[in-house]
């Protein structure tokens, strides 16, 4: 049976709305000049999901350039641990399935992966953007032999306006993701804020690119 790839992006856009509003039983991890992370146990999988909560020093609409999932886009540019992107099947206007490949990381503990997601974009009345996305499988994805395929859970990113600070964005991101193979619980638990940090720390510098 083909998979209801719009349901599936549907109810990850839903998940993203219930996790922005529940700001219950987050446990901070680390925290930079540019992003809190905080974690909870997943309600998912067996692993943890990730909230990353920053201002970045730049408009909506440029934030949202530098990290909407769209092929050919900028995220490749910038963010370290997106390799490639590609858009395996357009399913609607603002929903499609993905192919993300990533390089390895952590001194090569982790190997590359490759993860397949659908996933939709939407835009709301206050101008907030949102970018949500979970795990599919795809006829034209099969696993490749060479990567691990990792598993991403309802994940997202919401860029939401500042009233009056037209040139500031908050970013508020959820990540929950399995990243497959036989990783130590200790690397996965320490990937993850780090890989966090550093997705805001390059997209704080990639909106300074954008403008200049």
């Amino acid at each position: 049976p083909a998979m209801d790839y719009a349901g599936l992006a549907e109810a990850a856009a839903e998940k993203m709305e219930l996790y922005r509003r529940d700001p219950g039983g987050w446990r901070s991890c680390r925290r930079t000049s540019e992003v809190s992370v905080s974690w909870r146990p997943s309600a998912e999988f067996a692993g943890n999901v990730y909230r990353g909560e920053g201002i970045v020093p730049a408009s909506p609409l440029d934030v949202w350039e530098c990290i909407k999932p769209v092929a050919a886009g900028l995220r490749t540019k910038w963010d370290q641990n997106v390799k490639d992107f590609e858009v395996i099947e357009a399913v609607s206007d603002t929903v499609s399935v993905c192919r993300t490949t990533t390089a390895s990381a952590f001194m090569r503990i982790i190997s590359p992966r490759e993860f397949v997601d659908v996933v939709l974009m939407r835009q709301y009345e206050d101008g907030t953007m949102l970018s949500a996305a979970t795990n599919v499988e795809h006829p034209l994805c099969p696993p490749r032999p060479n990567f691990v395929r990792g598993f991403n859970y309802p994940c997202g990113c919401f860029c939401i306006p500042l009233p009056g600070e037209p040139d500031r964005t908050q970013l508020l991101s959820f990540f929950q993701t399995d990243l497959g193979g036989y990783l130590p619980q200790t690397v996965v638990d320490s990937f993850f804020p780090a890989s966090i940090t550093g997705f805001y720390s390059n997209l704080t510098k990639a909106v300074k690119t954008l403008k200049a």
